[in-house]
């Protein structure tokens, strides 16, 4: 028998209502009656992740400055989209291509997972993409200034355990998708 409850929302408001960044304010009734005003939540669009894997056995990363932590970060091809208007897998496949110049033979989801499910509202939907090729040229946006690294899988343990690989997402892609190929 469960004896957890959902929190009953009371009152919603939005409070920021940008166009890149949403927060809205809830006012929760706890399971236990208490009453909570001021709840806020952000509202953000779902993420799609991949791991791209060339037949040379080497990941396809990304590196780039990622201002929220004021810092160069390594981390797999991934962005937001519109679930409205794109499927999570086209929205992998495109980051991969916009990103990277890479392009997929095969594409496998991995897995969905919620990023900050106390605060935040979107989920990371994560693909393996295997015997990955360049094809193109990056197509990248006004934000972005990205170097594409490879790295063999034998090193990526060791670069997680050195912080050099520190974002989650990407290193929940990589237990997943590497435990994924192995199985």
């Amino acid at each position: 028998m469960n004896r957890l409850k959902k929190w009953h929302i009371l009152k919603s408001e939005m409070v920021i209502n940008h166009r890149w960044c949403q927060v809205r304010q809830d006012e929760i009734e706890l399971p236990n009656g208490k009453i909570i005003d001021d709840f806020f939540v952000v509202i953000r669009p779902e993420i799609a992740l991949i791991l791209p894997i060339t037949n040379h056995q080497e990941i396809v990363f990304v590196r780039q400055y990622r201002h929220g932590v004021g810092e160069i970060l390594l981390e797999l091809p991934a962005g937001s989209f519109d679930a409205t208007k794109e499927n999570a897998e086209t929205a992998a496949i495109r980051e991969l291509q916009e990103e990277t110049g890479y392009v997929a033979q095969k594409v496998t989801k991995i897995a969905n997972l919620y990023d900050n499910p106390v605060k935040d509202t979107n989920t990371i939907h994560l693909f393996l993409a295997e015997n990955v090729t360049k094809m193109r040229e990056q197509k990248l946006d006004i934000t972005e200034d990205i170097e594409v690294v490879l790295i063999p899988v034998a090193s990526v343990l060791d670069k997680i355990i050195n912080s050099e690989i520190s974002v989650a997402g990407t290193v929940a892609a990589l237990f997943l998708g590497l435990n994924l190929l192995n199985s």
